[in-house]
């Protein structure tokens, strides 16, 4: 099984490498990561992995000026059924629209648009940072064995900006920062999370492990 973590040039790439070869290990997966630059190794890969750290437009400017990396995903994801994970900005950059600082599209895979944090309570900083649960708003493969709740296990967050997706039903998760966020994010073939799995320990292991083992 071949797994292609994007470099667009945002994202802790080579964390994300040893977190995946080490979920895969771990779970005894037979599978060759590869970080690339290379849209034709992302055409043929069996799993993608979309990092993403900074400001929506800048990601999604970096992404776009990597030469056929966008039109390689979208074919992977939409024509062959490959599944992709997000993480972070690469979450948030399936979205419909960034609204950081400047209005920015994105893929529009999970229809939505990625706002501002504003907290209810003005004693919660932004960025939110730090470790928290997640609610589950329904199952989903990736989530498999893995503890949630209030007494679940924990994510790693940091982040200013979350995707509020369009609809409903592509909400898998959340976790609460003033208000509920989204943290987990998907249809069909695509998932994202909010939250850094490379820096999750064991919770990040299992879910990139769960997400290796997906055959939607």
């Amino acid at each position: 099984m071949s797994v292609v973590i994007v470099d667009y040039g945002s994202g802790n790439l080579r964390s994300a490498e040893k977190a995946v070869a080490r979920a895969a290990h771990e779970a005894g997966l037979s599978s060759a990561v590869t970080v690339t630059a290379d849209p034709s190794r992302v055409a043929k890969a069996d799993h993608i992995i979309l990092p993403g750290v900074g400001a929506f437009a800048d990601c999604m400017m970096g992404l776009s000026a990597t030469h056929g990396m966008v039109e390689a995903i979208l074919d992977a994801v939409t024509d062959r059924g490959v599944p992709l994970l997000g993480v972070c900005v690469g979450m948030q950059l399936m979205a419909t629209r960034g609204l950081e600082y400047t209005v920015t599209a994105g893929l529009n895979l999970i229809p939505g648009d990625v706002k501002v944090i504003e907290p209810t309570d003005p004693a919660l900083k932004v960025p939110h940072m730090g470790w928290n649960t997640l609610d589950v708003a329904r199952p989903h493969p990736v989530l498999e064995g893995i503890p949630t709740g209030t007494d679940g296990a924990h994510a790693y967050f940091v982040h200013s900006y979350a995707l509020a997706p369009a609809d409903p039903d592509h909400l898998i998760a959340t976790s609460e920062h003033g208000g509920s966020i989204a943290a987990i994010v998907g249809r069909d073939n695509i998932v994202g999370t909010q939250f850094h799995p490379e820096k999750s320990q064991e919770f990040g292991l299992a879910l990139i492990a769960n997400f290796l083992k997906w055959r939607p």
